[in-house]
């Protein structure tokens, strides 16, 4: 019997996952494509999406060191039968830009260090295709500007093929933003000065150049620089290149059932369903909307099994703690508001409405990463948002999953909790009381009177839509919960749908919340015709197909709160 493939969570490198008997999604169709493609190109897709494993299987396929275990490593892979003429043509240097770190003043020379570093590996992998000693020389060159100068030398002279992968290209920004203050943009213009003269030598130096990043960086002006580079980030062939698609989650789902590891009994179609509102839904190109399925975080779904296959069920955390690290990138963007713009604004707009219109920044320079106009756009390359629809000229870009919608509040939370800090700990009490005796009127009660007091909530009152998202930062806290604002639910949006987790937990009362707002010159039968009208609106709502569907079998609770200014004047079940 074969051993059973072990998945390989956190693990980027193709080479270990291939000989180490690791289950491996075949992305090796894409290599074909990409050689139709200009020579130069880079690929931009959010963290934790397989870009490191995708170029440790390029740099396996083309390195002409790795030439002769081309069938052991690509065999069972979709191109091991269909080569195309480059495999095993190259010498590759590879770079991984993470890997420089430094504050202002370093960053120059930890990259240069890293570059110099780098060089010496490569000579010492490919002295064979040169002359005895090529690696010897290699190392007396001083600093990477005279390396790479005699590398382009020695490689014209024996007509060596040289391939460039870089993963993380624009990993300086992120150096930057989080080592500097209000000096951003002259920090960011100056580190992507010297990153630009080196990509110049890049420029004339590789037959072919692929390049992955978080952001679209251009490393280039209208005269100089790396201005050869073709973005493929949004075209539609590569859509599905790094994720997984459906298909894919169900082919190694039913691989592991198959072998056992999975229960007999387990229903792979539960399982997806489980997944899709936490992992899926993530669309980088216009042109595929309608025609590609959406995509799912891969990451999050090897996580998943993971547990699955050694608990015998999900995880009671849907969301990978190590997926934190773009929300705190997000926090940094939002600290420069200080100096411009209104970033808060965009994501609490999200937020409440759980998308925005928007034109998609394709690149932008370095310094712009910092510009509050295309925020939207680097929230859809950090994996924030995702394309959902188009409307006009703009595209409408959505907040693609639980997993991503949870940080949203999490940032909103954290906002309030600033200006006024709750007890987080009580309100989870509250919250168990309702999910399982359904005692909901202390839970509301508790956040209508922390509502009154945050002081920002106050200041800059909104009417109902503030309310709305106040609310909903609050009510994300529980686990039992999923909280839709905005849900369409017969010809209508119900303010508040908090659908019961039954996968999870075994919560027993569900609710439909309806917030009312009325300011404080508003009369008495203005209030009185507003509570009829949300009487009329949430029994609609409970009336919808959908309802019965997403309650699944709890008692469903229609709550409506009407507020004068910040006051909760009437809260009753109807």
């Amino acid at each position: 019997m074969k051993e059973v493939k072990r998945i390989p969570y956190g693990v980027s490198n193709f080479v270990e996952v291939m000989e180490q008997n690791q289950y491996y999604v075949d992305k090796t169709m894409y290599l074909p494509l990409l050689e139709d493609q200009p020579s130069s190109l880079f690929f931009i897709r959010p963290r934790r999406f397989g870009k490191s494993i995708f170029l440790s299987m390029m740099r396996a396929y083309y390195d002409i060191a790795q030439k002769e275990k081309f069938d052991k490593r690509f065999g069972d892979l979709w191109i091991g039968c269909q080569p195309t003429p480059l495999q095993g043509k190259f010498q590759v240097f590879y770079l991984d830009f993470s890997r420089v770190g430094g504050i202002d003043g370093t960053l120059a020379q930890n990259f240069d260090d890293y570059c110099c570093g780098g060089l010496d590996d490569f000579a010492s992998i490919y002295e064979p295709y040169y002359y005895p000693g090529f690696l010897r020389d290699m190392e007396e060159q001083r600093g990477s500007t005279n390396k790479l100068n005699f590398l382009d030398r020695k490689a014209r002279q024996y007509g060596a093929r040289l391939y460039l992968i870089i993963d993380e290209y624009d990993n300086f920004t992120n150096v930057v933003l989080n080592e500097q203050g209000n000096e951003i943009y002259h920090a960011l213009t100056h580190a992507s000065g010297f990153y630009r003269e080196v990509f110049k030598k890049f420029k004339g130096m590789f037959e072919r150049i692929f390049m992955t990043g978080v952001s679209p960086v251009t490393l280039d002006d209208l005269t100089s620089g790396f201005n050869i580079g073709w973005n493929i980030s949004t075209s539609f062939q590569f859509n599905m290149m790094l994720g997984f698609s459906e298909v894919d989650v169900r082919a190694m789902l039913q691989y592991y059932k198959d072998a056992g590891l999975l229960p007999a009994s387990t229903d792979i179609e539960v399982m997806i369903a489980d997944m899709k509102p936490w992992y899926d839904n993530y669309c980088f190109a216009e042109d595929s909307l309608g025609r590609d399925p959406k995509m799912f975080n891969c990451d999050m779904v090897l996580y998943y099994l993971r547990h699955y296959l050694t608990l015998g069920k999900s995880p009671k955390e849907m969301i990978d703690p190590n997926t934190r690290t773009d929300y705190n990138k997000m926090k940094k963007l939002i600290q420069l508001d200080k100096l411009d713009g209104d970033r808060k604004g965009v994501l609490r707009k999200i937020t409440e409405e759980g998308q925005i219109t928007t034109n998609l920044v394709i690149t932008f320079p370095a310094a712009e990463i910092a510009n509050p106009g295309i925020f939207p756009s680097l929230l859809f390359y950090y994996g924030m948002l995702t394309i959902s629809a188009t409307r006009g000229t703009r595209l409408v870009l959505s907040i693609p999953n639980n997993n991503v919608r949870k940080q949203y509040y999490e940032f909103m939370l954290e906002e309030y909790q600033n200006n006024r800090y709750i007890s987080l700990n009580h309100l989870q009490d509250l919250f168990d009381d309702m999910a399982y005796e359904g005692h909901w009127r202390e839970t509301f009660e508790f956040i209508a009177k922390a509502y009154k007091e945050n002081s920002s909530v106050r200041s800059a009152i909104e009417g109902e839509r503030n309310l709305q998202g106040f609310f909903t930062a609050y009510l994300s806290v529980n686990g039992y919960y999923l909280i839709a604002p905005e849900m369409e639910l017969s010809h209508g949006f119900c303010d508040l749908f908090l659908m019961p987790d039954r996968q999870h937990y075994e919560v027993a009362h569900s609710y439909i919340v309806e917030l009312k707002y009325l300011s404080s010159k508003d009369t008495e039968a203005k209030a009185k015709t507003q509570w009829l009208e949300a009487e009329e609106q949430i029994h609609g709502y409970a009336m919808a197909p959908r309802v019965r569907l997403l309650t699944q079998n709890t008692q469903l609770h229609l709550i409506i709160m009407q507020f004068r200014g910040w006051e909760l004047e009437r809260m009753e079940e109807v």
